[in-house]
């Protein structure tokens, strides 16, 4: 089954959020491993609106790929590689 392009996207937002600080440099609100990343961030990666970005994170933070903490009014996500291994096993298992 070939992949689609948002499949492809949410692959890539993964792969980032492995070493965010490699592919989102620190700011101001500080470092992106210890803080998370926010939707913006990931917009400006993708070269798309925000409200895109936010789809995807929705997806994969309600798929259980990605946690969230909120500072203020922003959201920032960051992985979770426990349930990520766990989904790994299972589609590795035939599920």
């Amino acid at each position: 089954m070939p992949r689609t392009p948002a499949q492809e996207t949410r692959l890539a937002i993964l792969d980032w959020l492995k070493e965010p600080a490699v592919h989102f440099p620190a700011r101001r609100r500080g470092d992106p491993a210890a803080r998370g990343v926010g939707a913006d961030a990931v917009a400006a990666k993708l070269g798309v609106p925000r409200k895109v970005a936010e789809t995807h994170l929705r997806i994969l933070t309600a798929a259980g790929l990605l946690r969230t903490s909120r500072i203020r009014w922003r959201t920032y996500y960051r992985r979770d590689d426990v349930r990520i291994a766990e989904v790994a096993r299972m589609f590795e298992k035939g599920w």
